[in-house]
């Protein structure tokens, strides 16, 4: 495929994630506030998503409780500052083995697996513009932790996406999660076009190096719109080749905590160096409501409490 650099860009800005990283940087977000206001903050630097988890406010651990997504989702919609809001739908996929000569039990007390409707209960609630649905099962960084999405449970969580008025972001880790991404729009779980985000460098997933990353953007149809990123210190780089390959582009802590060597970076410092390196290149950084017209994206208010 030749390449097409894209003219018009959007950046998403990943701002906590759940990774162990809250206690290498004063700069990750835990609390529901402090998470909201991060990310309120990217916004205002040139995001125009921002991609949420929730975290346990005094230890920092990954949580999914709905309560703390509707705490950041209604203190993002009630800032005077407009962005499109995508919530993660990837936790309660979690298996941690027993080890390798007694898999079984499962380790429970470090695993998290739970039943689709169970995952999508702060999607139904919040109702945000996106979520994400992570597209496969893969080996994850851990020696007995496996990330899990079978084919039944993304069938399962995509059709409620639809349902909701929710625009699925596909989380595709390498290439086998594309092929069953279009299997799921040709079943029409999932509506066409379709919204992409290549997860590069990410263990055990695709590689982050070139050749791995033209073959999954050469993966992705025409007519899907795409963002790619990578972990650490290739992140800006892959600002760069993004654009250059015709796609957007993701920055924020969950995915890098480094503005440079020896320099933690804020959520809105990462933000601002992709808009310098976008805006070099001689494209356009996007709004949120000019993303929302390309997606065809509803703001939405979360349900009303009962």
């Amino acid at each position: 495929m030749p390449l097409a650099a894209n003219k018009d860009v959007f950046i998403t800005c990943a701002v906590t994630g759940s990774g162990a990283t809250q206690d290498r940087s004063p700069h990750v977000p835990r609390s529901p506030q402090q998470i909201a206001e991060s990310a309120i903050a990217a916004a205002k630097a040139g995001a125009a998503i921002v991609h949420c988890h929730v975290r346990d406010p005094e230890t920092g651990a990954p949580s999914r409780d709905p309560a703390m997504f509707r705490e950041v989702t209604e203190r993002i919609r009630d800032s005077d500052t407009d962005v499109v809001l995508n919530l993660t739908a990837g936790m309660g996929g979690d298996i941690v083995f027993g080890g390798v000569e007694a898999p079984f039990p499962v380790n429970a007390a470090a695993s998290d697996m739970v039943g689709a409707t169970e995952r999508m209960l702060h999607i139904a609630d919040c109702l945000p513009e996106i979520c994400t649905l992570d597209c496969g099962t893969m080996n994850f960084a851990e020696a007995d932790y496996v990330m899990t999405n079978t084919p039944g449970m993304l069938r399962a969580m995509g059709g409620m996406m639809t349902a909701l008025g929710v625009k699925p972001e596909i989380e595709a880790f390498d290439t086998g999660h594309l092929w069953f991404a279009k299997q799921l729009v040709e079943e029409g779980t999932l509506t066409s076009p379709a919204l992409v985000q290549l997860c590069m460098g990410v263990p055990w997933g695709a590689p982050n190096d070139m050749n791995t990353f033209m073959a999954m953007v050469n993966n992705v149809p025409q007519d899907w719109t795409w963002s790619a990123f990578t972990l650490g210190r290739d992140q800006m780089n892959y600002v760069a080749a993004s654009v250059l390959a015709g796609g957007n582009v993701r920055v924020g802590l969950e995915d890098n905590l480094w503005l440079a060597k020896g320099q933690l970076a804020t959520n809105a410092q990462l933000v601002e160096r992709a808009v310098t390196i976008i805006e070099a290149m001689g494209s356009r950084v996007m709004g949120p409501q000019a993303v929302r017209e390309k997606l065809g994206l509803t703001k939405r208010a979360p349900k009303v409490a009962a």
